[in-house]
């Protein structure tokens, strides 16, 4: 798909039929999250894909939502602190960098006719302990992945000008 297109045609899912999501697509998906640009390069993220089937109770303690568990898939990508980058001044861009991973997974998935929804608002100790996730792991964000069910709603975006400054404040 031309990439103005996916961008433009790409929605938060929240409906998932339960057929399962081909190898080759995974693994381009997965490839975008590794071409994913980050601070020096360093890349300090992990990519976490969990198998739904026979799962579907214990990842809703992740994310209390039945959609959640729908797809065959859900992906999770996690930062690791130690392997960061940090500016001078103190500000480490594992967020970043997880965010920008996170997007690639998101926009690769849309190119393959894939669904997803950005989850933030998640139970981190429910995910340390069901991916068995370790404490100097800092999990950021997780989506289902799977094919959409149902037709997307319109989007909310503010026009551009009112998101746009240009040369200064």
């Amino acid at each position: 798909m031309e990439f103005s297109k996916v961008i433009a045609e790409r929605y938060s899912v929240r409906a998932y039929k339960p057929a399962p999501v081909e190898q080759e697509k995974l693994e381009r998906v997965l490839e975008a999250a590794r071409l994913a640009p980050t601070a020096v390069n360093y890349q300090p993220f992990q990519v976490i894909v969990i198998h739904t089937e026979g799962r579907e109770d214990e990842l809703n303690r992740i994310y209390r939502k039945d959609w959640f568990v729908q797809p065959p898939l859900v992906v999770g990508v996690v930062a690791l602190p130690d392997k960061g980058w940090v500016r001078r001044d103190g500000r480490s861009y594992l967020d970043v960098d997880a965010a920008i991973v996170m997007d690639h997974i998101i926009l690769a998935a849309a190119n393959e006719g894939l669904g997803t929804c950005w989850i933030g608002n998640f139970d981190l100790d429910a995910a340390r302990e069901v991916l068995g996730i370790p404490d100097d792991v800092e999990p950021i964000a997780f989506t289902p992945l799977g094919y959409p069910d149902g037709e997307p709603k319109s989007k909310k975006r503010q026009p551009l000008d009112a998101l746009v400054r240009y040369e200064r404040w």
